[in-house]
C-alpha cells in the first residue's frame, strides 16, 4: 500500500451509503504539461470579477472561489467532494468512530432525513427518538430539498451546544420538537450473540478503525462460549462502508490466505491494485488482530445477510466471499457502491475527495450501479416486502457512474415495478387511516425475520424466499 493509507468513507451521522477512498497526505498535480482552456478561464475570471462589483452586496472573494470549487467537484458524480475546514475534519472523525453530534444512523427519505437508529446510549436514544422518525426541521432550516451531507453539517457542532429537531413520527401520525444537546458519539460498530448453541451472530454496522480488534475479540469470545459453533450469520444489513484495509480484514478471517478480496482499476497508475487476505493488506502498526482467532473459523459454515443499505466495504466483503463460495449470501441487491475516491489533501485543512476507479470482485464484477446479487433473496418480514422497489440505490443517484462492463440500458421492468410500488403504497396510506403499522424489529431479535431464515439454512432447514424480488439490472449513465 506504499505510502498511502487506505480508507473508505465518513459515517454522516450513520449514513446509509458509504464511500470507498484513498488518502494521500500531500497534493499531486497530474499532466502539468498538458494546456489549459484559456478562453474559459477567462470567462472565469470575468464572471468573478463581475459578482465581485456588480452584486447587490459585497461578497467574501474566498468564499466565491470555495464554492467555484465546489460546484466544479460535485458535477463530476455523487461521491467527489471538495472538503472544507469543517468537512475534512468531519471526514477524519468518522472514519475513527468517533464525533460530535446526536448520535442517529439516518437515511433519506421523500427529501427528508429517516432516523434509521438511534445509537444505543446517544443523545438521540436518551431524547426518544426512534427508528423510522422523519426529521422536518434541524433548528430552523426545513430538511426539504437539503441534501444529506447539508443536514449532517447542521446536526453536528461543538460538544455541549444545542439542536433542535422538528420530528414527525408516523406511527402516531404526529409532529413535535426535540432539543438535543451533542456530545461526542462513539460508535461500537460490531455486536454479536449466541442465537442458539452451536450458531452464531455477528453484526458489522460500520469498517472503523477499531473494527477489526473489536471483531476478533467477539469472534474468540463466542467461540469462548461455544467452541464448537456449527454456523455463523455475518450481518451487514445497512452498513454504509468504511475503511479499506478492515473489509480486507473481515475478509481475511474466513478466506484462504492470499487469495484475492477486491481490486481497484482507474487512468492512472496508482488506482490499479490487488487487495488479499494477507496481513500486509489490512494489519497496522506490525500487529495482526487475527493472528488468535481459530484455525475452524475459516470453514465454519457462513451466511451473509444484506440489503438495500449494504454498501462499499460491506459490499466487498459480500462479493470476496460469495466468488470464492466461502459463504451464501442472502437478502436483497446491495447498494451497489462500486467506486474508489482519493483523499488528496489541499492544505493542512483541506481536501479534495475525486473518483479515481472503481473496484472488483475476485472474479472481475464490477459492484458499482449494481451491487451484489444475494444467492438467496429473502424479504424484510414474513408479509413480504412490499415497496422495495421504491428504495434508492446508486442507479438511483443522479451523475452516478456506470459499472463500466459493457452496454447498460434502462430497464423497463424497474420502471413499472416502481410506479406498482408507488399505487401500493397510496392505496396502503388510503386503508390504513386507524391502522398503526408495525415497525421493522430490531436486526439481531428474535423476530428478525431474515436471520430466522439463515440460521435456518445453515441447519438445512426450509428457508421462506422472496417471491416478488428481482434483480435490479444498471441503468445506462454517463459521468457529466
Amino acid at each position: 500500500m506504499g505510502a498511502k493509507t487506505k480508507v473508505a468513507g465518513w459515517l454522516a451521522l450513520g449514513a446509509v451509503a458509504g464511500a470507498l477512498t484513498t488518502m494521500q497526505l500531500t497534493a499531486i498535480a497530474r499532466n502539468p504539461s498538458a494546456p489549459l482552456p484559456l478562453e474559459e478561464l477567462q470567462q472565469l475570471a470575468a464572471v468573478f470579477g463581475m459578482v465581485k462589483s456588480d452584486y447587490v452586496e459585497p461578497v467574501d472573494e474566498k468564499k466565491l472561489i470555495t464554492d467555484a470549487i465546489s460546484g466544479m467537484v460535485s458535477g463530476l458524480d455523487p461521491h467527489s467532494q471538495y472538503f472544507d475546514k469543517k468537512t475534512f475534519k468531519e471526514f477524519r472523525e468518522g472514519t475513527s468512530g468517533r464525533f460530535v453530534g446526536v448520535g442517529i444512523e439516518i437515511g433519506m427519505e421523500d427529501g427528508l432525513v429517516k432516523v434509521v437508529t438511534p445509537i444505543e446510549g446517544s443523545p438521540a436514544f436518551r431524547a426518544g427518538l426512534k427508528s423510522g422518525d422523519l426529521i422536518t426541521k434541524i433548528d430552523d432550516s426545513f430538511v426539504k430539498g437539503m441534501t444529506m451531507d447539508a443536514a449532517v453539517k447542521k446536526m453536528r457542532g461543538e460538544p455541549n451546544t444545542k439542536v433542535m429537531l422538528t420530528v414527525f413520527r408516523k406511527l402516531e401520525s404526529r409532529s413535535f420538537p426535540i432539543t438535543i444537546t451533542r456530545e461526542e458519539i462513539r460508535v461500537q460498530s460490531v455486536r454479536s450473540k449466541l442465537i442458539e448453541p452451536g450458531y452464531a451472530w455477528l453484526r458489522v454496522s460500520q469498517f472503523q478503525d477499531r473494527t477489526v480488534e473489536d471483531f476478533a475479540a467477539r469472534l474468540n469470545d463466542l467461540y469462548k462460549q461455544d467452541p464448537n459453533l456449527k454456523g455463523i450469520v455475518l450481518d451487514l444489513r445497512n452498513d454504509p462502508g468504511g475503511l479499506l484495509e478492515a473489509s480486507v480484514a473481515i475478509s481475511a478471517a474466513f478466506l484462504p490466505k492470499d487469495v484475492t478480496v477486491v481490486s481497484t482499476n482507474g487512468q492512472i497508475s496508482e488506482s490499479k491494485s490487488v487487495f488479499k487476505a494477507s496481513p500486509e493488506f489490512y494489519a497496522r502498526r506490525g500487529t495482526d488482530p487475527l493472528k488468535k482467532l481459530p484455525e475452524a473459523l475459516k470453514n465454519v459454515p457462513m451466511v451473509v445477510l444484506v440489503n438495500e443499505g449494504s454498501a462499499s466495504a460491506s459490499e466487498i466483503v459480500a462479493g470476496a466471499l460469495q466468488d470464492h463460495k466461502r459463504a451464501i449470501i442472502m437478502g436483497s441487491q446491495t447498494f451497489g457502491k462500486g467506486s474508489v475516491q482519493t483523499v488528496r489533501q489541499l492544505s493542512p485543512e483541506t481536501a479534495l475527495k475525486i473518483t479515481t476507479a472503481r473496484y472488483y470482485t475476485p472474479s472481475g464484477r464490477s459492484i458499482q450501479a449494481t451491487g451484489i446479487v444475494p444467492d438467496v433473496w429473502l424479504d424484510e418480514t414474513a408479509d413480504g416486502n412490499v415497496f422495495a422497489a421504491l428504495r434508492t440505490r446508486e442507479a438511483d443517484l443522479e451523475k452516478h457512474i456506470s459499472s463500466g462492463q459493457g452496454t447498460e440500458v434502462k430497464d423497463p421492468a424497474r420502471e413499472k415495478a416502481r410506479e406498482e410500488a408507488l399505487k401500493r403504497l397510496e392505496e396502503a396510506n388510503a386503508a390504513a387511516k386507524d391502522k398503526t403499522p408495525k415497525p421493522l424489529p430490531e436486526f439481531g431479535s428474535a423476530e428478525d425475520f431474515p436471520l430466522q431464515q439463515a440460521i435456518n439454512r445453515l441447519k438445512g432447514k426450509t428457508v421462506l424466499a422472496s417471491k416478488t424480488q428481482i434483480e435490479r439490472k444498471p441503468e445506462d449513465t454517463k459521468a457529466n
